[in-house]
């Protein structure tokens, strides 16, 4: 047993207000399970490690990247800043069909390696779990060399891979948009699920993506293995997206920046989270948020995630994501603490297993050297990671 005392927590619980603060803690470990998280006059004896007043949180998760790519895209930094928009680039040829080419042309061994020093980045931001999807080889085995690449990454984090067949329309299907949707139903998608290489699916909704019709044939066929669902919804448009998802009682729905009051209701009946994304959002220079203050009211949970990505968000700084969430879309401190943790949790599946510091949880820790919680949010370039524990080690 490993106890760490002389700490003071950010539980998360829900069963504590705010961010379930505990002056003067401990956590205790049996092997990578949390055993006891709580005031300090009560925790078990063991092993103890001394955090000489320092706060710990859970370890922090990151629920959406696109971690898993080849090649950057800064030229196309270059043209946006000369005035060209996002979707003139996607529609030049640019955009996520660059870099599938980079990705189809890498071998799974260089997928790896290029993907390492992005995960390590989140790692030494006291990041423990982290969302990754594929999306970008569009086809059957540069997809599934995507998802296992993404799985090799499992040896120093816990990764939850989502598969996203639908994330463009490759060059071959030119103008032929439903028999790429064929393919990704009846031969991508079965594949993914008999080799067991994915933890569920995602589409892009949207007007350079795919339509409702053709993500909703997605999610049919998503319900038929087996898989829950997620989407990219509302960022550039609003296709009605997020309430589509909540129909298949999504995880979660994405970015969000058009979503509307009937795609917000849809998503609190149906349980789905938000996931806010202000990375993609700095970098595009969007100018209209998520309507924060809607789904705060209605009690959509709101993650907020790096969406590190080579082409519209290169962030690997959950901290600096924090930050943003709460500067340009006006979330709480506690509001962004929640999520990166217990929030973030809830979009991947996994509330009851990380996220908070309960016992029965897996044993993922951040302990920081900050004198108050809002200082991973307040500060800009600054990481205060003492120790990340990570399976209890």
């Amino acid at each position: 047993m490993k106890v760490w005392r002389n700490a003071r927590l950010a539980t998360l619980s829900p069963r504590l207000p705010g961010l379930g603060v505990v002056e003067d803690g401990a956590v205790a470990a049996d092997g990578e399970r949390i055993a006891y998280a709580g005031p300090a006059a009560d925790a078990p004896q063991g092993e103890v490690i001394d955090c000489e007043g320092r706060w710990i949180t859970p370890g922090l998760i990151d629920c959406h990247t696109h971690l898993v790519h080849a090649g950057d895209r800064a030229h196309e930094f270059e043209l946006r800043l000369a005035g060209a928009s996002y979707e003139e680039i996607a529609r030049a040829g640019g955009g996520i069909a660059s870099t599938v080419a980079a990705v189809r042309a890498a071998s799974e061994a260089e997928l790896v390696a290029a993907s390492r020093p992005r995960l390590e980045a989140l790692v030494a931001e006291g990041v423990t779990t982290v969302e990754v999807k594929s999306g970008y080889g569009l086809t059957l085995e540069d997809e599934l060399k995507q998802l296992r690449a993404a799985r090799t990454l499992g040896d120093r984090a816990s990764i939850v891979t989502s598969f996203l067949g639908a994330h463009a329309l490759p060059p071959e299907f030119a103008g032929n948009p439903d028999a790429y949707i064929d393919l990704v139903c009846e031969r991508m998608m079965p594949a993914v699920a008999d080799q067991r290489l994915a933890d569920a699916v995602d589409a892009f909704c949207e007007g350079i993506g795919f339509t409702p019709a053709q993500t909703r044939r997605v999610f049919e066929a998503a319900r038929r293995h087996g898989l829950p669902v997620k989407i990219h919804a509302e960022q550039l448009s609003n296709l009605n997206g997020a309430a589509l998802a909540a129909e298949f009682g999504a995880l979660s729905a994405d970015h969000l920046e058009h979503l509307d009051e009937a795609g917000v209701a849809a998503m609190a009946r149906a349980g789905t989270a938000a996931v806010l994304l202000p990375g993609a959002f700095y970098f595009l220079r969007d100018s209209r948020v998520p309507p924060v203050e809607a789904l705060r009211a209605a009690g959509v949970p709101m993650a907020v995630a790096t969406d590190c990505n080579p082409g519209t968000s290169p962030l690997t700084s959950p901290l600096l994501a924090m930050n943003m969430a709460a500067t340009l879309f006006r979330l709480t401190v506690d509001e962004c603490l929640a999520g990166v943790t217990r929030n973030a949790a809830k979009a991947l599946g996994l509330a009851d297993t990380v996220g908070t510091l309960e016992a029965g949880k897996v044993c993922d820790l951040a302990v920081w050297d900050i004198e108050r919680p809002a200082e991973l949010v307040y500060r800009m370039g600054f990481n205060p990671l003492h120790a990340r524990v990570w399976r209890g080690q």
